[in-house]
């Protein structure tokens, strides 16, 4: 196996995007990764539209390289089969409302018995403590509650949802994973394992990183269009003569410099670092009006040759297609279960020794069961049993 995680086994118990996004960074990293399924409420990603091969292109894309064990929790020979499973395991990663997995009798206390060393990652939208503990959500409410939509929008129409998961995948699946192999290292170290909580609600909060500093200190409250980065500032995109956009993003003096140079108006480059809005606000609507003098290609003609920080703003099937991302490798081609490809979305990051690895596509519910079963030591007699009780399909 390649990947600088090879030595890992992961039992995911998530649904939906959040965890099986993080555990699916885990797999491209080389951790086995076994997906433990209910045969009986699947999750709500296997439904997306289009289906390839009969399988959602979003599960195909999530859970891929996972193998799916299918484990009616609420059967006490799944129960005893997840307590037997978890002694060959490293981690646990799981995505219920606190409290459920003790409910169900897998929770921390019950696996940590079986498995003393284990990493078990509970990720949730609030945590496992405060008011909020219970509560149901999706993203856009935890940015909301983080105070990061509040500055998210126009003026004129608003707040706004961000057009990614950002609470999910950067606080949810980032934020799991990096915990996850902090922990790891601990267990390393100590041979202690621990729970982790991941609240996304926590995450998102953090992430103010250039607005909570001047607002904890100096008051500043962001809001819409009045901070340098969401749209209080020159940095911002612009419509060009046929309807496209540029983005402008050259805050440093040098690169708004040779923006202003080549729009024409190099004595607005002064105005760049000037946060007053009485001066941004012109400043933004002049360069509006040049922007519009010319056509998209020919503004990107112009600023291909120079580093002020403009780029064009892309449809995602063009971002395909653009050649940093080809040469980046950001887009793979992954068997599917009749030995076809999928392409799907490859791993960001590059590692010198142990590329990342794409096994196959998310597979079908419970494909793999007797599999992973047979591999824990479980005879043919004990899986029809299994079988027999409801326990698995």
């Amino acid at each position: 196996m390649s990947g600088p995680l090879s030595s890992l086994k992961v039992l995911d118990f998530t649904t939906l995007l959040p965890g099986p996004f993080g555990a699916m960074i885990l797999a491209d990293w080389g951790a086995e990764v076994v997906r433990v399924e209910s045969p009986t409420r699947p999750d709500m990603v296997r439904m997306l539209p289009p289906m390839d091969e009969g399988i959602s292109a979003c599960h195909g894309f999530l859970n891929r390289s996972k193998k799916s064990l299918a484990l009616d929790l609420k059967k006490p020979d799944a129960v005893a089969a997840v307590k037997r499973l978890v002694k060959e395991f490293d981690i646990v990663i799981e995505q219920f409302r606190p409290g459920v997995m003790d409910r169900l009798g897998v929770g921390y206390e019950a696996l940590k018995a079986e498995n003393p060393g284990l990493i078990f990652c509970s990720i949730t939208g609030y945590g496992q403590t405060g008011p909020y503990k219970q509560r149901a959500g999706h993203d856009l409410n935890y940015l909301s509650i983080a105070g990061v939509t509040a500055y998210n929008g126009r003026e004129g129409s608003g707040p706004a949802p961000i057009n990614v998961q950002v609470a999910d995948v950067a606080g949810g699946s980032y934020h799991s994973v990096m915990s996850i192999l902090a922990a790891v290292i601990h267990r390393q170290q100590t041979g202690e394992g621990q729970h982790i909580d991941i609240s996304m609600t926590d995450a998102a909060f953090s992430m103010h990183a250039l607005t909570a500093p001047p607002a904890l200190v100096g008051g500043l409250e962001p809001g819409l269009e009045n901070t340098q980065l969401n749209g209080g500032s020159f940095y911002d995109c612009y419509e060009t003569a046929d309807g496209r956009w540029l983005s402008v993003a050259g805050i440093e003096p040098q690169f708004f410099a040779q923006f202003c140079q080549a729009i024409g108006h190099p004595e607005w480059s002064a105005k760049g670092l000037a946060l007053n809005p009485d001066i941004q606000r012109p400043l933004k609507q002049d360069i509006a009006e040049v922007m519009k003098t010319r056509t998209f290609a020919e503004w990107n003609e112009v600023f291909s040759q120079l580093d002020a920080c403009v780029e064009p703003v892309l449809s995602f099937s063009e971002a395909c297609e653009h050649p940093q991302i080809r040469e980046r490798e950001l887009l793979v081609d992954v068997p599917t279960a009749s030995g076809g490809k999928q392409r799907q979305l490859g791993s960001p990051v590059k590692f010198s020794a142990t590329p990342p690895r794409y096994d196959f596509t998310g597979a079908a519910l419970g494909a793999h069961t007797d599999e992973v079963l047979a591999a824990a030591g479980f005879s043919e007699a004990e899986i029809a049993e299994l079988r027999k009780s409801g326990a698995t399909m």
